[in-house]
């Protein structure tokens, strides 16, 4: 029989038998709400009886024979060369572990003779071996340091997760005992009912089919994530001698950490990035691997190119393929995006504009161990920041038509050189803008397009840090320090801290007259990119609706941006006047500000931005 259903207390769960913790199960994360469940159910069912039976004296035979039994639930169990092994349950076995210890120390404080049993059902011996029956293996000084008497804050609990869950329950649970359990009447009477008439079956299942059940119960307590289902049926196919001595699990489980530092549970997130950069075709068909993604990957169409459905040996190659290198890269990848890396500063760039879709296409267009690997991240995620911002600048950006464009460069550069990625890109690029103007383009960049750009068509985030790329520029131009990192040009949005659109030409009459006192014509020229700065919040709090004489002045020691509408900006500033003349930038003091200066300005950036984004360089000047 495939599976073998055996109803027991837990005076026989916990007797001779040695639960090791099968590859399957992870951590030990039951948190308070769980365990005080737990609790509460023993406790409910535990005290309506003695209430009515507590002139009866704490035997067996008493509690058998009065006091109602609770299904504990099942625990799942498969045996491997003698070794059983708990495929689901260790959440709560390794709970009631935890209870059983603070009753042995309970009732070695009331001198009781249970003392004794609670303890072998704690350990025993298993041969010559006295190990604990829960056989935590990484864990075990944290069970005997509870045992031992132990105070919680001072078990050591370096060895992970499992071992801080352990005793942040134990101090739950021994508190709730020490209230519930006042006498020696009632706890001995509670240790009879606690090891007799709490039951569970277990379900012995055999090897071949340990994925599937493990899937099916897997809704039971915590419940796992994908990740962790796709281990158990990944790994469920490798024999258990071959994957210790084949590192199999380590490597999973070192791979699942490292992405998983950055951020809880990331590795969903790369599994999803992974499966649409490698088998989506379209957005459509990417959507399929948003949910669970594990039950994807096994199904017909896709199990026809990865061929891990009951091939053992495919499994091992994906493990120490695919897997440890697009993993590998992905943590690389996040590395990148928390600060500027001069090797590929884009993907910093890209984080700052939330476009997590360059893991996509980085993971599509490298191949396994990929020779030009660095190269690709750096042009993938460079022509990326470069898309994302020409269609933000030239009235052309969609996001829903943005995402599914996303998909059809995916597809169009998965497993390229990199020789090829900059002008697919640019097919693209034209391709987007063409179709969201409704006139065809020729070139990625054009002034006809920029010139209307305004602050009411752009987003706040993009408007800064649009700026913060020209001020970036700049001050490497400059060969100055930026005076405000990029970041926090960016994401700062305190009224104080943050950094806040300012308009160069306030609402008052000579600026109005400035524009013919047209109304309608000066809300929309003031609108234009040309026409704003950014300012940190006291200082735009201060400008307020002054001439533009005196909020000139107001510029000073602000931005680079800023400052070079101020005379004292170009005074005996060499690296800057070489600068601009090597590239051809036509900076000026303007002691005024009209229409005419306005459109200079718009200009000036539409010629930094061309050359920022043009694509053969990400780091600025």
């Amino acid at each position: 029989m495939d599976i073998q259903p055996d109803k027991q207390n837990l005076d026989r769960t916990f007797a001779t038998t040695v639960y090791y913790i099968d590859f399957y199960q992870r951590d030990y994360k039951w948190t308070e709400e769980p365990v005080r469940r737990l609790i509460d159910d023993v406790f409910y069912q535990f005290d309506e009886a003695y209430t009515k039976h507590r002139a009866l004296e704490p035997k067996a035979e008493n509690v058998n024979a009065r006091y109602p039994w609770y299904y504990l639930n099942t625990y799942v169990t498969n045996t491997v060369q003698g070794r059983v092994f708990v495929v689901d349950g260790q959440q709560r076995l390794t709970t009631l572990t935890l209870f059983l210890i603070h009753l042995y120390r309970m009732a070695k404080a009331f001198n009781s003779k249970t003392v004794g049993w609670i303890e072998r059902k704690i350990a025993g011996y298993s041969g010559t071996e006295y190990e604990f029956w829960m056989n935590h293996v990484r864990h075990i000084q944290v069970l005997k340091s509870l045992m031992e008497g132990v105070e919680p804050d001072s078990v050591d609990i370096s060895s992970g997760v499992t071992a801080v869950n352990m005793v942040q329950n134990y101090r739950l649970i021994s508190s709730e005992l020490a209230n519930c359990l006042a006498t020696k009447h009632k706890f001995e009477t509670f240790v009879h009912y606690f090891l007799h008439r709490l039951v569970l079956i277990n379900l012995a299942v055999e090897s071949t089919h340990v994925p599937m059940v493990f899937e099916v119960i897997n809704d039971r307590g915590v419940r796992l994530k994908p990740y962790e289902i796709l281990k158990g049926k990944l790994l469920g196919q490798i024999d258990k001698i071959e994957l210790e001595s084949g590192g199999y699990n380590e490597i999973w489980e070192e791979r699942v950490a490292a992405v998983n530092a950055y951020r809880e549970d990331e590795i969903d997130e790369f599994f999803r990035y992974w499966l649409k950069a490698k088998f989506a075709e379209s957005r459509k068909t990417g959507q399929r691997f948003d949910g669970d993604y594990h039950r994807e990957m096994f199904k017909t169409d896709i199990n026809e190119m990865l061929g891990l459905d009951h091939d053992p040996a495919a499994v091992k190659g994906f493990l120490k393929g695919a897997f440890s290198y697009y993993a590998k890269l992905y943590s690389k990848l996040w590395n990148a995006s928390t600060q500027e890396d001069a090797q590929y500063p884009s993907v910093f760039f890209n984080r700052l504009n939330e476009l997590d879709s360059q893991y996509m296409l980085v993971l599509s267009v490298c191949t396994v161990n990929d020779p030009q690997e660095d190269r690709k991240i750096r042009v993938v995620t460079e022509q990326l920041d470069r898309l994302f911002t020409l269609l933000q600048l030239q009235g052309a950006y969609d996001s829903n038509e943005f995402a599914t464009r996303l998909f059809e460069i995916s597809l169009d550069i998965r497993g390229k050189p990199v020789e090829s990625i900059a002008e697919l890109f640019d097919k693209h690029l034209m391709a987007e803008i063409s179709e969201r103007r409704a006139a065809k383009v020729k070139q990625a960049f054009t002034y006809a397009l920029f010139r209307p750009m305004s602050i009411d068509r752009l987003n706040t985030r993009f408007i800064r840090y649009f700026f913060g790329r020209v001020e970036l520029f700049l001050s490497r131009g400059m060969k100055l320090k930026m005076k405000q990192g990029l970041q926090d040009l960016v994401t700062l949005r305190g009224a104080k801290t943050g950094f806040h659109i300012e308009h160069i030409l306030s609402r008052n009459n000579e600026n109005l007259a400035a524009f013919d006192d047209d109304e309608e014509r000066f809300e929309v020229e003031r609108n234009r990119l040309g026409g704003v700065l950014l300012l940190k919040g006291k200082d735009n709090i201060s400008s307020g609706n002054e001439l533009y004489a005196k909020k000139l002045k107001s510029y000073a020691n602000t931005l680079y941006w800023n400052e070079t509408l101020r005379e004292d900006t170009y005074y005996k500033k060499l690296d800057f006047s070489s600068f601009a003349k090597k590239h051809e930038l036509a900076f000026r003091s303007l002691p005024k500000f009209g229409p005419e200066e306005l459109e200079e300005r718009q200009r000036l950036l539409f010629d930094m931005s061309s050359m920022i984004w043009s694509g053969q360089s990400s780091s600025g000047a």
